[in-house]
């Protein structure tokens, strides 16, 4: 969120606006870098996550830039995330030559959600990287802001106009991934972070042990910057596997805590979960989130979804595809997890995921400052 920063550099910062300056975020620079200067501008998930932008009017909130002194005339024009904003300019960059439409543009996880083809109310995604990100497509209307949750614009197609736009739920888990780098780094229990399926999968549970990995605080559904990274549950017999699958077991927690949070939310549970980073190729994974939320928890075939969904916003502007409906069907999954149909495994999973929840309590406002 830029407003804060932006306070800072015109004020503390001692930086003066004049008739050159110019704020944005990255799609921004990009945009008006290879337009040779010719276009500032940035889409609408990029805008919302700036802190100045009114996600229901989708314009530029003139409160929130009196209340954080920014200058309405620094800041871009609001753009679509599919549509042709700019095309290059010649020169700009070696090689590449001018009049190559700039048609799609979009945030992180916004992208995500569209190369997922996450087009339906209800359609989860999460991706599991060195932190966690899991958005649910809610539809054209915004929901009622909720602890926990972050409520974002998902995309606007064709136009900046309330018709065109659909809206989303955020939960960001800040460690997931960097847990298995811990054990990889500051313990030594692992070589390569591609160990930890194997090895977690070497044992057919933690043995009691549960891996709370709050090195900075507790994202969604929490936000708890005070708690901290917790192991409990360890015995004479926990080894070097046990704690690994408790490493692993903790992004599906994670995920199934901010998941439950988006369904209360919604008041919809999703029907199924598409997965991509670099953690989704343990299949181990997978089938333990597929038994915590009790849906098909599909992987897709493209890995860099991110990448994937710029290029559908992209294409969709120019006709690659003709529809969101043709962009559906593009999509594929490379593998498929579905959750247990055994009762003795159900409630084992029930049984797990309480105590994990336990061991969160323990966990939270450890670090509190003295009173």
């Amino acid at each position: 969120f830029s407003a804060t920063k932006l306070g800072w550099l015109f004020g503390q910062g001692g930086v003066e606006v004049t008739s050159s300056t110019a704020f944005g975020t990255v799609d921004s620079w990009l945009l008006w870098h290879l337009s040779g200067g010719a276009v500032h501008a940035t889409d609408v998930t990029n805008a919302s996550r700036t802190l100045l932008f009114d996600i229901d009017h989708l314009a530029w909130d003139a409160e929130l830039c009196d209340l954080f002194a920014v200058k309405r005339s620094i800041l871009p024009e609001i753009v679509p995330s599919s549509a042709r904003v700019a095309t290059t300019a010649a020169g700009v960059v070696d090689g590449l030559p001018a009049g190559i439409p700039l048609s799609g543009v979009g945030g992180d996880q916004q992208a995500a959600l569209f190369g997922q083809a996450c087009f339906e109310e209800g359609m989860t995604k999460n991706t599991y990287g060195t932190g966690s990100f899991v958005l649910m497509n809610v539809g054209a209307t915004r929901p009622q802001a909720v602890d926990g949750i972050l409520t974002t614009v998902a995309w606007a197609l064709g136009s900046v106009a309330a018709s065109n736009v659909d809206y989303a739920l955020e939960g960001s888990i800040f460690v997931t991934g960097a847990a298995i780098q811990w054990l990889r780094d500051g313990l030594g229990l692992l070589a390569e972070a591609s160990e930890a399926g194997p090895v977690a999968g070497s044992v057919p549970d933690t043995a009691g042990v549960f891996f709370v990995p709050a090195f900075t605080g507790l994202g969604s559904p929490w936000w708890d910057p005070h708690a901290r990274a917790t192991i409990v549950g360890l015995s004479r017999g926990s080894g070097r596997a046990h704690l690994v699958r408790a490493a692993v077991e903790a992004m599906a927690y994670q995920t199934a805590d901010v998941v439950e949070a988006m369904a209360a939310a919604a008041g919809r549970a999703p029907k199924e979960l598409r997965v991509d980073g670099g953690a989704s190729v343990m299949d181990l994974l997978l089938d333990l989130q597929a038994d915590l939320l009790g849906i098909d928890v599909r992987r897709s075939a493209v890995s860099e979804t991110t990448a994937l969904g710029a290029a559908f916003l992209a294409g969709l502007a120019e006709g690659v595809w003709s529809s969101k409906s043709e962009i559906a069907g593009v999509w594929a999954a490379s593998r498929t997890a579905s959750p247990t149909k055994d009762r003795g495994r159900i409630d084992e999973t029930a049984a797990r995921y309480s105590t994990w929840r336990r061991a969160v309590d323990r966990s939270r406002g450890w670090d509190l400052p003295d009173s």
